[in-house]
């Protein structure tokens, strides 16, 4: 707990001198005009389990957010054609590539789906993809074969290089890209499945330790990110999204017998709080705080959650 607290002083030093800090009515003032597109039905489809959010949070905290990404990707694509004149060149098609990370349940998921379907709304562009880093772990053989089979989802767990080559040859304008495909059910790469992305206008991806380093490698995946957002909140206050997650689950997934979690499906209340919280203990809180967390402060924009799952704070990284 000395070593969270010392590791949170920390961050919060950079915090102040790399960002900008808005309080949630600071952050919402920022949305000008932005037209909500979304309506309750769209948000029905688009939220998590056991997610809360509404229109007011889309308002609030998403809508000045696509605007200030509305506003980088012109610029972007405006630098891209200054440069291309210089060269005396066409100007390639390259997608601008937004990067989200997070722990475990603290919902990366649902925010990478609204911002998907917020950003695909506004008419400069329109194609927007959204790919997961799940795709990208090694299939549960070779995690077993390796020796990590309880380290799923730590950094060791991908298969990096390929991620990394699938965002080279995004950023290469190759006109087909493909990207592996995970099950929840199977909670294991689907071989025969995979995700084509033809040049997109904007790129997200989400996942754990996008914004992870290794000094091992000659390059990262957050070397191809235009952008970045990292979620943040307290771990508590995760640990116990996670508990209730996994109650959620237990009544529904769990259920399916094709379901790799199928045997949780029978746990008493008790048994399953006991059986979650070991998961957060053993797994799940321990790559937040040894490899996730300390990632925030490589974030272009951090997304500061309380216990009710509303955003807070938000943290934008100076120029």
């Amino acid at each position: 707990m000395e070593t969270q607290r010392k590791y949170a002083s920390v961050i919060d030093a950079i915090d102040i001198d790399r960002y900008l800090r808005f309080d949630r009515n600071e952050w919402a003032e920022l949305r000008a005009q932005t037209p909500l597109t979304l309506h309750e039905k769209d948000l029905e489809e688009l939220r998590g389990i056991n997610d809360r959010i509404d229109l007011d949070e889309v308002v609030a905290i998403y809508l000045p957010l696509t605007r200030l990404l509305n506003l980088y990707v012109s610029a972007t694509q405006h630098l891209h054609r200054v440069s291309a004149t210089f060269l005396g060149t066409i100007a390639p098609k390259m997608p601008y590539v937004i990067g989200i990370a997070g722990s475990v349940a603290v919902g990366k998921s649902t925010s990478a789906r609204i911002l998907q379907a917020l950003l695909h709304r506004w008419p400069e562009h329109p194609r927007v993809e959204l790919i997961t880093t799940d795709g990208f772990l090694y299939p549960n053989a070779e995690l077993e074969r390796r020796g990590i089979s309880n380290r799923k989802g730590f950094p060791e767990s991908y298969d990096s290089k390929r991620l990394v080559q699938f965002l080279r040859e995004l950023k290469a304008g190759i006109p087909e890209v493909s990207a592996p495909v995970y099950s929840h059910v199977e909670y294991d790469i689907m071989p025969d499945e995979h995700q084509i992305v033809r040049q997109p206008d904007i790129l997200i991806l989400e996942g754990l330790n996008v914004l992870q380093v290794d000094s091992q490698a000659s390059e990262f995946v957050s070397d191809y990110f235009d952008f970045s957002i990292y979620i943040d909140a307290q771990e508590s206050d995760i640990e116990d999204w996670f508990v209730d997650r996994f109650f959620t689950l237990r009544k529904t997934v769990f259920q399916n017998p094709a379901s790799f979690f199928t045997h949780f499906a029978q746990l008493s209340d008790t048994e399953a709080d006991q059986v979650a919280r070991s998961i957060w203990r053993e797994i799940n809180g321990k790559n937040l705080s040894e490899n996730i967390a300390p990632t925030r402060s490589r974030a272009s924009l951090v997304m500061h959650k309380g216990a009710d799952h509303r955003i807070t704070e938000v943290h934008l990284l100076k120029l």
